[in-house]
């Protein structure tokens, strides 16, 4: 038996329990994971709150997390790049969950070896989030050395890392965030930094190549007025009706983050080598998951939330 957090229905954090359930067995192409840190994601508190809609096939009672750290204890059959003990780090597939708990399973697809260099709070806190800036910015938007992106959020999950890989591309940053937040975006390779609160981003960025989105909304419409012709915004929340049919000469969509092993291990190198560095801002033990739900609902936490298993 394990303990893990379970959701008997949805609602508030409250509905975040400690329960005793039974350690799941790796089938074919699985790892059992030995969990020692799960990071909070929005998308968590969504499914928890009953507002994910078609994003998650959570069934009740149900496992939230997807961003697992720890430490490998039995594989399935056909499991070829893994071994008993390897440390590890994966998002798991939206619709499946189960990593706010002691073991959970975890899909040799999903998976890479855990970069040496960062505690597992640390690394759990990248899988998600860096993978859906990677896949925003990399296999969507296309982003080249010397174009501009301006980055919605850049003090956020997403945004933190976005700023770190496109830095590494070599793209001039634009990037939005409280004021308070701006020589922590300077550290990361922002070059513009521009307060959202009491500035608009418009008077710092025009003819833009690309636009991350996290936000939606007026922020969306308006960064659209700001791309340069050809130039495109990548959301991870989705389009406004101006988005889906843009009035100009530019492009729009929204990406839906998937688990991907060969870029995580990619990601993974550049941590060890210290050109990502994974941002971890507060830290839960499991039985205080729903303050770390609490905590994101704030929208006002710099990088990542971590559950601390062990």
């Amino acid at each position: 038996m394990m303990q893990a957090i379970q959701i008997q229905e949805f609602g508030d954090p409250q509905v975040l329990q400690v329960k005793e359930i039974s350690i799941p067995a790796p089938g074919p192409g699985e790892l059992l994971v030995r969990v020692h840190a799960a990071a909070v994601n929005p998308v968590d508190t969504s499914i928890r709150a009953g507002r994910a809609g078609g994003l998650s096939g959570a069934s009740l009672p149900y496992v939230p997390g997807f961003d697992v750290s720890g430490t490998v204890t039995a594989i399935g059959s056909d499991v070829v790049n893994f071994k008993v003990d390897d440390e590890v780090f994966a998002m798991v597939d939206l619709r499946r969950g189960g990593a706010y708990a002691e073991y959970a399973i975890v899909l040799e697809n999903e998976a890479a070896l855990k970069p040496t260099r960062v505690n597992h709070a640390e690394a759990a806190a990248i899988p998600l989030v860096a993978l859906t800036a990677w896949q925003a910015l990399f296999e969507v938007a296309k982003l080249q050395k010397g174009q501009t992106i301006l980055i919605h959020a850049g003090a956020g999950g997403v945004g933190s890392i976005a700023v770190q890989l496109a830095k590494w591309r070599g793209a001039h940053i634009v990037a939005t965030a409280s004021d308070y937040n701006h020589n922590f975006l300077r550290e990361l390779g922002v070059d513009v930094p521009v307060d959202y609160r009491t500035q608009n981003f418009e008077d710092f960025a025009s003819d833009v190549d690309v636009v991350l989105d996290p936000i939606g909304g007026d922020t969306q419409v308006r960064s659209l007025q700001i791309l340069k012709e050809g130039g495109i915004l990548v959301s991870i929340v989705g389009l406004t009706s101006e988005g889906r049919n843009p009035s100009r000469n530019v492009r729009a969509t929204s990406i839906l983050v998937r688990p991907n092993s060969v870029q995580l291990s990619e990601i993974g190198g550049l941590i060890q080598n210290g050109i990502i560095n994974p941002i971890v801002s507060y830290r839960f033990p499991l039985e205080q998951a729903p303050l770390a739900h609490e905590q994101s609902q704030t929208r006002r936490t710099r990088g990542k939330i971590v559950i601390e298993i062990d």
